[in-house]
């Protein structure tokens, strides 16, 4: 049963309501990050603004409160023929004062409320040294409220009015005076200072009690507001958040002239503008994609589905067999280009169906060239050795085949040589073929005996063989010096030996079981000693199984025949007289099997060796 597929139409709808979607919510997103980032960065500006002008506030009236004290403690010095130190603790009372000194227009203290400051050079501390404007044109100068330089305990204010005999007065009060005297101020600042519309400025003294709100709770501490400030660990003109009256709120604090100046902004009036910008914005936004989403779809609808509907009616003819169909959609160039793009595929296809036998057979071919490159194939193989005489050939039918032969030497005088046949046919045959030749030679040159050469090889070829394959095999040793042979049958056909004069004959032994066919098999070693001028002939069932135009098969009768006709014959003419012997029964019928043969004579030992 057909599954039923979603249209393209449908697809890029629903992909495009989805994309669509996607990109209004991250654009609503960001658009609220940067507005949040915004309202908090206007915020702390406002916060910061508001301390700015009120702290600038608090230090004129303080300086202006403090000059305006010290000119009419000046003028009644003015009035003094001599100034002594109790003079100075009179007028200290009389103006509610703590501190009064005399400075003369070398910098020295000459009379003051402190007998222990008596001839005190102005210029040797840092903090009396900014009096020194006085004497260098400046008629007043005013200190700004901090801890006194010889107690950093003790907080005071000072300001220096020039006298009219020369130097000048230096007069200081403390916190209780200074706040007495500017809180009157400090509570006009804030009760008529907003913060946003609905902020507020809160002022506290040193011990966080209220000296001025908007809610008249002066004389209370901080915390009843909700706000509770650490000193320590918030630092000045940095925003925190807190709830302060109920609301949550951005504040922040500085400290001046010894007082904390606390600014408060909710965080609802804050996000305010963030709200109605992003509000505005969303709106405008929907409207926006809303008409992208109706024109993209329309667009993509006319221009691509309906022409892709009609590549899809040509395409399926074609897929049905009538290569002649055209495909003729020309509304655009992309759509003209695929258009020639398919016909000209289509034209492709037509030459590749013509040319795709000729090319596999090529590629069958290549195939077949490369596994006779994997096979000994110069003869003589050891010009040096005069010990025997050895030839081998393969003639794979028009595929790649499973047959093999090998030989090689394992050691100084023992020479390997075997044949083998590969059940199946073709590529899958040939790469069994390569694995099984690989195999048996390592196992061979690695000194095992050949019974347990065959045991090795089949336990390694079982393994992960879930194609079933498997191999016959003969295979023998040889010492060249003795002609000694110990040889091993793993189900393939036997050998055909001549011995002296008597011919050839089917040396028959009981053959082992294929290789690959079942694991735990234990092979036999069998023996054969050859005499100088003794020949064995390998084959693989290609030779006696080839079948001519009548079905006839070529059969053991006649290669035994053959060979004895041709007993005196070198290794190489045997195995050219029988292939050509086999052609000649084949006529033309086409070749079967691949036809596989070696032919091995022991020549004896040279320079004079014996037999073992």
């Amino acid at each position: 049963m057909k599954s039923k597929k979603t249209k393209l139409s449908q697809s890029f709808q629903r992909w495009l309501i989805v994309l669509v979607s996607i990109a209004f919510f991250a654009t609503t997103a960001f658009l609220w990050l940067i507005q949040t980032r915004l309202s908090e960065n206007n915020a702390v500006n406002l916060l910061t603004l508001n301390l700015s002008d009120v702290r600038q506030d608090i230090i004129d009236a303080s300086d202006s409160n403090l000059l305006k004290l010290t000119g009419s403690i000046a003028a009644d010095i003015n009035g003094m023929e001599r100034v002594t130190d109790d003079m100075l603790h009179g007028l200290t009372i009389k103006y509610d004062v703590t501190e009064i000194n005399v400075i003369d227009d070398r910098g020295f203290i000459v009379a003051t409320t402190f007998p222990e400051f008596g001839g005190y050079d102005m210029r040797s501390g840092h903090q009396s040294a900014e009096f020194m404007v006085l004497l260098k044109g400046e008629t007043e100068y005013v200190q700004r409220y901090q801890p006194v330089s010889y107690d950093a305990s003790i907080s005071r204010k000072y300001g220096g009015v020039v006298l009219e005999k020369g130097g000048f007065v230096q007069v200081g009060y403390g916190a209780e005076r200074f706040q007495r005297d500017i809180d009157e101020f400090v509570v006009g600042v804030t009760r008529n200072r907003h913060v946003g519309a609905g902020g507020c400025i809160i002022i506290v003294d040193e011990a966080w009690n209220i000296v001025s709100d908007r809610f008249g709770n002066e004389g209370k501490n901080l915390d009843v507001t909700g706000l509770w400030i650490d000193a320590d660990a918030m630092p000045e003109n940095k925003v925190f958040t807190a709830d302060v009256y109920g609301q949550a709120s951005y504040c922040m604090y500085m400290t001046t002239e010894g007082y904390r100046i606390v600014a408060v902004m909710p965080r609802s009036e804050a996000a305010l503008s963030r709200n109605v910008s992003v509000g505005v914005t969303t709106a405008m936004q929907i409207a926006v994609f809303a008409a992208l989403f109706i024109m993209i779809y329309v667009l993509i609808k006319r221009l691509v589905v309906r022409n892709i509907y009609q590549i899809n009616e040509s395409l399926s003819a074609i897929t049905d067999g009538k290569l002649d169909t055209v495909v003729d959609v020309r509304s655009h160039v992309e759509f003209d280009d695929l258009s020639n793009d398919i016909n000209s595929t289509v034209d492709t296809l037509k030459r590749y169906i013509a040319d795709a036998a000729a090319r596999i057979d090529a590629e069958l071919a290549f195939a077949k060239a490369i596994q006779h490159s994997a096979m000994p194939s110069v003869f003589p193989p050891y010009p040096g050795r005069k010990e025997f005489d050895i030839h081998a050939a393969m003639f794979t039918a028009k595929e790649v085949g499973g047959d093999f032969y090998d030989f090689y030497f394992v050691d100084e005088d023992t020479l390997a040589f075997m044949i083998a046949d590969v059940s199946g046919k073709g590529i899958p045959a040939a790469m069994f073929m390569m694995q099984s030749k690989t195999l048996l030679k390592s196992c061979a040159e690695s000194g095992m005996p050949i019974e347990q050469v065959f045991t090795t090889a089949n336990e390694k070829l079982c393994e992960g063989n879930e194609a079933g394959m498997f191999v016959t095999a003969w295979m023998g040793l040889l010492n060249i010096k003795t002609g000694h042979v110990t040889f091993a049958n793993a189900g393939h056909n036997p050998p055909l030996v001549k011995a002296g004069m008597d011919g050839f004959a089917f040396h028959k032994t009981r053959a082992g079981f294929v290789l690959a066919g079942m694991e735990g098999i234990r092979y036999r070693k069998f023996e054969l000693q050859l005499n100088p001028g003794d020949t064995i002939y390998l084959y693989t069932d290609g030779v006696t199984e080839a079948t001519d135009a009548a079905e006839k098969l070529y059969g053991d009768e006649r290669l035994l025949k053959l060979l004895n006709e041709q007993k005196s014959a070198s290794a190489r003419e045997i195995c050219e007289y029988v292939k050509a012997d086999v052609d000649a029964f084949v006529g033309d019928a086409e070749q079967f099997d691949d036809i596989t043969m070696l032919c091995l004579t022991w020549l004896g030992p040279q320079n004079g060796e014996g037999n073992a």
